[in-house]
């Protein structure tokens, strides 16, 4: 094992090299038992599976951002999600784009606040011919009819520019999983667009990672094509099923036929004085959090050092709210009447708040080693881990280190739906697992004095200790990195 801060996961690594494989695959133990006698699972079989060595790009598309002037809370939703969902492909090596390309004079200002990694962009000089070959499509295609504008002809909607008969062609191709009351669509040169832009972004997938090996992060094989998901919300996905439809329509090729549609579950905001917009939302809470910091720390949560730390703490409130429940499920957002505790356990403030405990334990052994009170932290091979005795030292090991691959992986996958376009995804997992690990840790924590009297006869246990929140620390840094939030050093 490498000696440059590899904490237990060096360890654990070296471990499953040794069994051959190059990632762990361990069983959650949760028995009090058994995690006593320091048992655990591995099955000859989850140690026997075979990873891809790399896997296919997917296009992660998110129309929220496509229309509404005011982005709203139901908007957030699928924005945040996809947003976490592509750093979980990436994590498992899957090459990710994201559709659309935010307009620079568009870009909100509360997807900055919230730290949503998303690209920006007018679409390029190409996006016009591109948008000129799909009206071409929809002259030849026999599900469609152009609409000529003149005397004698019935009044159509302004920017109609054809129509499509959606329920023929989705009778005619077999297709299953569609709105029954998908019927006529009117074309417009704006849905046009959309799907140009979409079809570049494919087309860049493909260049850019022309070779592509068989994953089973995503449905069916991807073989020479990129995977589509639409992630929407209940809303609008009756209006994304007629674009996937009328892509289908005018580019039949194999990437269309991968499409598949991630719905949200409603976002219902209880006692609106108006309809609230998403900065709005963002302002309030950054308030509350602004106050419950004042209220436990006082004076020191005012300094202006601490800006940064309200903002953080109020983006890491906001993913857990909204990424926390499974995505089909609706939210509730109570925003007169809730308040935001840096203490409540299911909250992201909570997580985050523990992971800054880690912080100041490693900052203050750092200070105490400088003052000579420690000796430096010595070498993996030299620890002695059988001074772990405490059930909660082992409960940490067992239940968040060793399966941590494992979660990320989970989190990661977008089984195969048995019929029908849609797809569902475990994206609430990273949330609940930092949920769970804060309550462990803090309960840990609160229990044992990790930074012992400086008696060399108590050096070995304070060492084994350390590591192993190392790993810990290990652990919460990588799972916020997959919800964009950096960890803090105080709170």
């Amino acid at each position: 094992a490498g000696e440059a801060r590899p904490g237990v996961a060096a360890t654990l690594w070296a471990l499953n090299g040794a069994l051959g494989r190059p990632g762990p695959l361990w069983v959650k133990e949760s028995g009090a038992r058994n995690l006593r006698h320091r048992e655990f699972l591995a099955p000859r079989a989850a140690l026997g599976a075979a990873f891809p060595g790399g896997q296919g790009p997917v296009v992660l598309h998110c129309p929220a951002l496509r229309g509404p002037a005011v982005l709203r809370p139901r908007h957030l939703r699928p924005v945040l999600l996809a947003d976490h969902l592509a750093e979980l492909l990436r994590a498992q090596g899957v090459g990710v784009r994201l559709v659309p390309a935010l307009a620079q004079e568009g870009s909100s200002e509360v997807l900055r606040q919230l730290r949503i990694d998303w690209p920006s962009g007018s679409g390029g000089s190409s996006l016009p011919a591109a948008v000129s070959a799909l009206k071409a499509a929809l002259g030849r295609a026999p599900c469609a009819t152009v609409c000529e504008q003149g005397p004698g002809t019935a009044a159509l909607p302004e920017g109609v520019i054809g129509k499509v008969h959606l329920k023929s062609f989705v009778e005619q191709q077999g297709l299953v999983g569609y709105d029954p009351n998908l019927d006529v669509l009117l074309v417009t040169e704006g849905m046009l667009r959309s799907l140009a832009e979409l079809q570049q972004v494919v087309e860049q997938c493909l260049v850019s990672d022309p070779v592509t090996l068989p994953t089973s992060h995503f449905p069916g094989g991807l073989g020479s094509c990129c995977s589509i998901v639409h992630v929407v919300n209940c809303e609008e996905e009756f209006q994304q099923q007629q674009l996937d439809l009328l892509w289908r329509i005018l580019d039949p090729g194999a990437h269309t036929a991968l499409q598949k549609h991630l719905v949200c579950g409603p976002v219902k905001v209880t006692n609106p004085s108006s309809p609230i917009g998403a900065d709005h939302y963002f302002q309030l809470r950054k308030r509350q959090m602004y106050e419950a910091s004042v209220m436990k720390y006082g004076e020191l949560a005012q300094d202006e050092a601490w800006r940064e730390v309200i903002d953080t703490l109020t983006a890491a409130a906001i993913r857990f709210e909204m990424l926390s429940t499974a995505h089909r499920s609706q939210i509730t957002l109570d925003l007169e009447n809730s308040s935001i505790s840096t203490k409540g356990t299911k909250s992201g403030a909570f997580v985050m708040y523990n992971c800054a405990r880690l912080a100041t334990l490693f900052d203050s052994f750092q200070r105490a080693v400088e003052q000579g009170t420690y000796p430096p932290l010595p070498p993996l091979s030299e620890l002695n881990f059988s001074c772990l005795r405490e059930e909660g030292e082992w409960l940490l090991l067992f239940n968040y280190l060793l399966p941590f691959p494992e979660v990320l992986q989970q989190a990661a996958q977008l089984p195969t739906p048995s019929k029908g376009i849609r797809i569902t995804a475990n994206t609430e997992t990273v949330c609940k697992f930092l949920i769970q690990l804060s309550m462990d840790f803090s309960s840990y924590y609160n229990r044992v004095h990790v930074l012992g009297e400086p008696f060399p006869h108590l050096f070995d246990q304070m060492f084994a200790r350390l590591r192993l929140l190392g790993g810990v620390r290990d652990v919460f840094h990588s799972a916020l990195a997959t919800l964009h939030l950096p960890p803090l050093s105080q709170i």
